[in-house]
């Protein structure tokens, strides 16, 4: 049991702290309820709730969001198109974003997916001193995917 100044007053049946918060004109809140024995506190309850969104609001507010980007490649990517999306793939890890690099595959094109998982070797090698692989090319389908993330976050985006 808590006082409303913050002063603990001791273990003591539900009835009696009920009683003493009644007689103050508060209520008597449980903060911690999977605690042995449970804590209550005497405040005005929808001051109590007041402050827990304001907690909750400002967790959120701290917390960044990261983001998976998707960019795709063709097994017979040219190679400025290649350099352009590697630039990308820069720029949103120098964000904090993951990057889900495809390769997407059509008709006689599956036949060969040993060119999709060049391309995307030769990616993760030219990045590697700002991105690790966090998954291994794996085929789905007609695509060929993998997932990069960077190694540091270095700016916050705006």
């Amino acid at each position: 049991m808590i006082d409303d100044g913050g002063e603990q007053l001791g273990v003591m049946a539900p009835q009696q702290a009920l009683a003493i918060a009644r007689s103050k004109g508060l209520d008597l809140v449980e903060v911690s309820p999977t605690a042995q024995p449970p804590v209550c506190r005497i405040t005005d309850y929808g001051r109590y709730q007041y402050q827990e969104q304001k907690r909750t609001r400002q967790a959120k507010k701290h917390q960044k969001t990261i983001e998976i980007k998707e960019i795709k490649f063709r097994p017979k990517v040219d190679e400025h198109d290649y350099q352009f999306k590697k630039k990308h793939v820069e720029r949103f890890l120098a964000h904090g974003d993951k990057v889900k690099a495809t390769i997407f595959f059509r008709g006689r094109e599956m036949a060969h997916p040993e060119f999709g998982r060049h391309i995307l070797d030769r990616l993760v090698e030219e990045l590697v001193e700002v991105a690790t692989q966090e998954t291994m090319p794996r085929m789905e389908g007609n695509q060929m995917h993998t997932i990069l993330a960077s190694k540091t976050v270095q700016r916050k985006r705006h």
